[in-house]
């Protein structure tokens, strides 16, 4: 590397033992009430002795667990998240849960830790200097921000600066000065080498920072601030140098004034302040032309469903009806959690995105598994009353990463450290409300449906401006007074109308129109207090992705009393049907038909029942479903098919353009629908009645192969148990991967559906498989209970 390379690399701050890039929580609002007593740091260091020590070391220094001498730490740096770690402990890490220490205990030993580092001191410490002209030394003649960022702007070599405050500034001087200046002397040396070079077997030599390796692959960035994901059977020679990337010739270089201007201007950066990250470009990654062209990179899977047809279906055929047997798991990646995986990854250019526990974001290699960065927030508030606490997964344009939070927030992280660039607090998470699909990224747009049907509170779909967070459009789904539709409710039973739309849309970028499902009316079942179509729940709604203005709708069950919902994946395929070249929608819905519409206006085209169903007699000439009378909820109960779990639910079907076929994982069952009057309050589930089974009857459930022109079931492969999100994935060798509600992962025939390949995961499957490849090798991936599996053929195979 040459000298003015390295002059860009400047300080290795103590944000963690050994970690390159800091991560960095989204502060909540407690704080530690005895923080500066010294009483109370005298009785945390006795805690600390007692309950501590035995892992993290004398003093903090770190033995079995990470060392506490730093101001940042992996799952949250404010007090609150400190207390949160010490009082219920860190799930998938050896850290207990300290349950019976009272809370001044919990904060006494908070009071000992700050004391180790002295953050809350240097914070607040006073320096010469003019920041404003140290910024644009930073920026300019010291060329710092070559290899470092602070709120966003800068590098991504060196570490990232933006609560480089929290650092006295006799150290911040010092390390400009001379590069090896211990930073952390209390850490003893255990960070370990923070520079390697290496020697690969195509002749290349590559010097730079070390972020992370295993005994068979490594993580770095070169000095052109690039992550590189390296196969060690591919490095002919490795070394480790303790010594800083950083040139050491900065008090030649600058004037002592300048110096202390960078200093002063170093002590203003004190946290990550996302009013700072919204202002600043950050060019390049995942474009809209290529998620649009994706079928032109099916080694990536860019969207949630893979691509913006909503298919779920990938065209590489290295994994085949002749080989899947030898299927074998490569890696498996643990993301415990509250709640069981339910989500789908993204990746982008062999690294995967995706979500654990609502709240975490993790940036994986897609070729080993091995972690690039995670980002993990806690939620601010928690409804008591709170359902569905999943995630089920991200979407990406540029270099950000979009997901909800199950407070209902909407955050944008940097894809390429997994830090925070900006938080929308969407609604009101008391009320019922929360995010727990995927956003859709379109053009200039992060498209979002929120979830909270049965809350009694009506839903929409939300658009965002994927740089700032600002909102640019919503589309109520329950229309208010003088909106089209609200005349389709009942006095004022659209107030607590239901109809989210939780799961994510389709888009078609040759017509820009955005298709998104929409749920069930609310209360659920009580479809009385509702009289009429309730529009727009349990329905299709077609919207111009510019403005949020509808262009047309379908609604599937007008004033259902099921819990329907419409909230299945809506297909979008151009092919011949009956004679015509068509631009077609297409979707398996949980009432337990399938059906077919033109997409460009929504005519109804075909409706046919997949699994047996109980209320419907056919459709009228304009595709109105003709509703067999006293199939609705009652008070002393109706038994109708399908039940409430459906035909289909939100499990990612698939289809194959080849065959034409559409495949899903399906259910066939009932359920006695009971209305009763409920009372509503506000935050509280508003049900209006409940299904129940049905004494002796049989379920049953499997995956099926439906023609998309006529509806016929082509074939079917029974399963034990089908979950609501365990679904099907069909791909150009041939197989169909399924999963099944019991941790099975099996692989199909897609033209007969015969078993070829199968693995138990051994934990329930919630979550549908996907498809990649990195450097020429196709992998299959899935997650089950909480762990994220990836399965490849074995390296021989031909």
């Amino acid at each position: 590397m040459s000298l003015g390379t390295e002059r860009f690399l400047l300080i290795a701050l103590v944000f963690s033992t050994g970690c390159i890039v800091a991560q960095e929580h989204i502060a909540t609002h407690a704080i530690n009430p005895l923080a500066g007593s010294s009483v109370a740091v005298a009785a945390g260091q006795r805690l600390y002795r007692q309950a501590c020590q035995a892992c993290h070391g004398g003093e903090g220094r770190g033995d079995r667990g990470p060392a506490l001498t730093t101001s940042n730490f992996p799952h949250g740096s404010e007090d609150v998240d400190l207390f949160r770690s010490i009082r219920t402990g860190i799930a998938g890490s050896e850290m207990p849960a300290f349950q019976k220490l009272t809370d001044d205990q919990v904060w006494q030993l908070i009071s000992y830790i700050r004391s180790l580092n002295g953050s809350a001191a240097r914070s607040n410490e006073v320096v010469s200097g003019d920041p404003a002209e140290g910024e644009k030394l930073f920026y300019g003649k010291a060329t710092c921000g070559s290899c470092h960022a602070a709120n966003a702007k800068g590098g991504l070599l060196g570490p990232d600066l933006s609560a480089a405050g929290k650092t006295a500034a006799q150290l911040l001087r010092a390390k400009i000065l001379n590069p090896n200046t211990d930073m952390n002397p209390r850490a003893r040396g255990r960070r370990g080498p923070s520079v390697v070079v290496v020697r690969t077997d195509d002749g290349r030599e590559i010097r730079g920072a070390r972020r992370s390796e295993d005994t068979y692959s490594l993580q770095m960035t070169d000095t052109a601030g690039k992550l590189l994901l390296l196969d060690k059977a591919h490095i002919l020679d490795e070394r480790y140098e303790f010594n800083s990337l950083m040139p050491g010739d900065f008090g030649k270089r600058l004037s002592q004034p300048e110096i202390q201007n960078i200093v002063a201007y170093l002590k203003t950066l004190n946290g990550r302040d996302l009013a700072k990250t919204t202002q600043v470009d950050i060019p390049g990654g995942l474009t809209y032309e290529r998620i649009r062209n994706s079928a032109a990179e099916p080694q990536n899977w860019l969207t949630y469903w893979g691509d913006y047809q909503g298919r779920h279906y990938s065209s590489l055929k290295q994994i085949n009806t002749s080989n899947v047997a030898q299927l074998q798991a490569r890696w498996a990646a643990q993301l415990p959690g509250q709640s069981s995986l339910e989500a789908t990854p993204v990746v982008v250019d062999g690294i995967m995105y995706t979500t654990g526990s609502p709240g975490t974001v993790v940036a994986l290699d897609a070729r080993t598994g091995q972690q690039i960065w995670r980002y993990q927030r806690q939620q601010k508030v928690v409804n008591p009353y709170e359902i569905n606490p999943f995630n089920r997964g991200v979407a990406v344009l540029g270099n950000r990463v979009f997901f909800g939070t199950l407070d209902a927030a909407l955050i944008a992280l940097d894809s390429r450290t997994g830090l925070p660039l900006w938080e929308v607090q969407v609604d009101d998470t008391m009320k019922g409300y929360s995010f727990t699909s995927a956003p859709l990224a379109i053009k200039d747009k992060i498209i979002i449906g929120i979830t909270g049907g049965e809350f009694g509170i009506p839903g929409y779909v939300d658009a965002y401006d994927p740089a700032t967070g600002k909102r640019l459009w919503r589309f109520n789904t329950v229309p208010g007074p003088s909106e089209f539709g609200h005349d389709t409710w009942l006095g004022d039973s659209w107030m607590r109308g239901g109809a989210p739309g939780w799961l994510t849309g389709s888009y078609d970028p040759d017509l820009d129109v955005l298709y998104w499902p929409i749920g069930n009316p609310g209360p659920d079942s009580d479809a009385e207090i509702r009289k009429g179509d309730n529009l727009f729940s349990c329905s299709v709604v077609a919207l111009d992705p510019s403005t949020g203005q509808r262009k047309w709708h379908y609604q599937f069950t007008p004033n259902d009393s099921h819990d329907w919902d419409a909230t299945e994946d809506v297909l979008l395929v151009n092919r011949v049907f009956h004679g015509q070249n068509r631009k077609l929608l297409l979707q398996a819905d949980r009432n337990g038909i399938f059906y077919v519409l033109d997409r460009t206006n929504g005519k109804f085209l075909l409706g046919k029942s997949f699994v047996r169903q109980t209320w419907n007699d056919g459709f009228d000439e304009n595709g109105r479903p003709k509703i067999i009378p006293g199939t609705a909820a009652s008070p002393e109960g109706t038994v109708v098919y399908p039940s409430g779990g459906g035909g289909n639910n939100w499990r990612s079907p698939s289809y194959d353009p080849a065959s034409g076929w559409m495949y899903l994982v399906f259910t066939e069952s009932g359920e006695r629908y009971v209305r009763q009057f409920e009372e509503y309050e506000i935050g509280r589930e508003y049900w209006g009645g409940r299904g129940t089974r049905i004494p002796g009857a049989v379920d049953t459930a499997g995956v099926m192969a439906l023609d998309s022109e006529t509806g016929d079931v082509k074939w079917r492969y029974k399963i034990s148990q089908a979950s609501s999100g365990g679904g099907v994935l069909a791909t150009g060798g041939g197989v169909l991967f399924a999963a099944a509600g019991d941790g099975n992962l099996v692989a199909l025939d897609s033209k007969t559906g015969t078993l070829l390949w199968r693995f138990q995961t051994g934990s329930r499957i919630g979550a549908s498989p996907m498809t990649y490849a990195v450097d020429g090798k196709q992998f299959v991936a899935i997650s089950a209970g909480s762990v994220l599996y990836s399965f490849a053929l074995p390296d021989s195979t031909k």
